[in-house]
């Protein structure tokens, strides 16, 4: 999504034991789940008193990331094709020049540059990779089981690795969930009278009937087919709501978009769907949403969403598989249906519209804790001897 957590400073993170100088590679900084753990990680860095460093691509979220106090090397180390390798030396270079204590690839292209790169090294830093996704299985995924210690981002994916590569040491493997700031998303949070009015107006078909949002971006995957038919399945029981696609409108997709409004036409949605780009108020959308739905038919790593929602004490929907079906298991169990199972779907969805089970506030899959976590694993390794 393209809007981000209220970052503030977490006066959690510690003062380091020695200052580190911690490089993370990326391919870019447009916006992403990976990206986002990335400034998220370079903010605490900077906090705590290290040396962040990112190497990237570059992208809108530079100048975020330098505002907070990092350092950013515009590199392509990202694209899928063999003329990054030609930027091997410079990458090689550029760690020559930082001597860092710890390199973190959070991407398959990237981590394959820095196996590279390294090898270049006198002295070689600690090596961390971060599972973002459950990839394809094969070489030039492994490359991000090849790091010193193994950042999996909820059960699943460790889980998914392990039984995918069974060389894998289980103890190189470590659970550090993605986290959301709970001041971003504050328990019982209402947006205001202002907000709701200038909403309301610029979506007027969203009003007058519970509101779904599915946020996502524009692909298949994600699910969108499913929550149109589910508000036709509603309609067809006498259930009448409302659907947001949130942030499917995103430039090159367009035919895409037009694929999602055939159906709409075709199921006479026309007054009770609306299609939005990618938004910076998602907290206050969230909100205003009897239900926030999360039906992606490929599972998902983690989830971010569903944490998101329920931040804000509002039901999730979602399919139980992957790491969405983890969180919900576990936070909102009420919120769960089989996957691709569309009779269950419209059951629950309807259960949950007319009593929603009560949303505990959330003590977990915070981003302090999410934070806290990484730096310790830094710690730890920098305790160790360099090869």
């Amino acid at each position: 999504m393209k809007a981000f957590m209220h970052e503030t400073m977490s006066s959690a993170v510690a003062s380091p034991v020695r200052a580190l100088t911690v490089v993370q590679l990326i391919p870019a900084l447009h916006s992403g789940g990976a990206e986002r753990s990335a400034l998220e990680i370079a903010r605490a860095l900077v906090q705590a008193g290290h040396r962040s460093v990112v190497i990237s691509a570059g992208g809108r979220l530079t100048e975020r990331l330098v505002a907070e106090g990092s350092e950013h090397i515009a590199l392509d180390i990202g694209s899928k094709s063999l003329s990054t390798l030609g930027r091997v030396g410079a990458l090689r270079r550029a760690l020559k020049a930082l001597h860092p204590d710890i390199v973190h690839a959070r991407s398959r292209m990237p981590a394959w540059m820095a196996r590279l790169a390294m090898r270049g090294l006198s002295r070689k830093p600690h090596f961390v990779t971060t599972v973002h996704g459950l990839n394809s299985p094969g070489r030039y995924s492994a490359v991000l089981l090849r790091g010193e210690r193994v950042i999996a981002v909820s059960q699943s994916v460790r889980a998914y690795v392990l039984s995918h590569y069974p060389r894998l040491e289980p103890w190189r493997v470590r659970v550090i969930p993605r986290g959301i700031d709970p001041e971003a998303f504050p328990y019982g949070h209402r947006p205001d009278d202002a907000w709701q009015k200038a909403f309301f107006a610029q979506y007027p078909q969203l009003a007058g009937a519970p509101l779904l949002t599915l946020p996502a971006r524009s692909t298949r995957l994600k699910g969108h087919h499913d929550a149109i038919e589910l508000v036709a399945d509603l309609q067809h029981r006498g259930v009448g709501t409302r659907l947001l696609l949130l942030g499917v409108l995103e430039p090159g997709r367009e035919a895409y978009a037009e694929e999602l409004r055939e159906l709409i036409r075709a199921r006479g949605l026309q007054s009770q769907v609306v299609l939005s780009p990618p938004r910076d108020d998602v907290r206050d959308i969230y909100a205003v949403s009897a239900l926030v739905l999360q039906l992606s038919n490929k599972p998902e790593a983690f989830g971010r969403t569903v944490v998101e929602a329920l931040s804000l004490c509002r039901p999730v929907l979602g399919y139980a598989h992957g790491g969405v079906g983890e969180l919900l298991a576990e936070l909102y169990p009420a919120g769960r249906t089989p996957l691709g199972d569309r009779e269950k779907l419209v059951e629950r969805a309807a259960e949950l519209l007319r009593v929603a089970p009560p949303i505990p506030m959330l003590q977990s899959y915070r981003l302090a804790d999410m934070q806290q976590a990484t730096l310790a694993l830094y710690d730890e390794l920098a305790a160790l001897p360099s090869e």
